[in-house]
């Protein structure tokens, strides 16, 4: 899984790799990771059900509690720690080949770490992948090969085609269900417990 994600290193692809046996057990997939600060890091984790339907708040405290007891064994960050979990969402971003193949026909938007004929942001159609590039028609429909690795981020813009898209797929059919999957946005924080000699800060409530 960590290696599908090229923008990964480092320890927040040690840590993907420590997490990977549990998630696909579960039926799960990382779809980003990250790890933001310094003093208490907090470890951010995007997921999908592996089948590619969106995850709910359930999956999110699931995933949470079988993460959090795998990095507690593990130990990849010293002292305490905050780990968030929450779903990709139907403007998800796009971080895995297979992502461009999955939403071939929708507008993206893509950044570049290293400018590709003069320019590094792209927004166009996606029209699959070619070996391992993604592959997008520009609004004046000449064709952007971008190497993976070279994407620093990509994000699916939100349409009505890729909400309906979204609706067929993925069965977020009725208001109630879209509520549901907007709620999972929403962090489900699990602190890290004290280490010998170690403080720890209370978890932060979110709503």
């Amino acid at each position: 899984m960590a290696n599908e994600i090229p923008s990964l290193n480092g320890l927040e692809a040690r840590i993907a790799q420590q997490i990977e046996p549990t998630l696909t057990d579960l039926g799960y997939e990382i779809v980003r990771l990250s790890v933001l600060g310094r003093e208490t890091p907090t470890i951010q984790i995007m997921a999908d059900r592996a089948d590619g339907s969106l995850i709910g708040i359930e999956d999110c405290e699931q995933i949470s509690h079988a993460v959090g007891a795998v990095l507690d064994v593990d130990d990849p960050i010293p002292g305490a720690w905050t780990l968030e979990v929450s779903s990709a969402g139907i403007d998800r971003p796009l971080t895995r080949l297979k992502d461009w193949d999955r939403f071939a026909g929708h507008l993206v938007k893509a950044e570049l770490d290293l400018p590709l004929n003069g320019r590094k942001r792209f927004s166009g159609i996606i029209t699959g992948t070619r070996e391992n590039a993604a592959v997008i028609r520009l609004d004046d429909g000449e064709e952007a090969v971008l190497p993976i690795e070279t994407i620093r981020k990509a994000r699916l813009v939100l349409t009505d085609a890729l909400i309906e898209a979204s609706a067929a797929m993925l069965g977020i059919a009725s208001e109630d269900e879209a509520a549901e999957e907007e709620a999972t946005r929403r962090k489900t924080p699990r602190l890290n417990p004290a280490k010998p000699g170690k403080g720890s800060k209370p978890g932060r409530k979110t709503h």
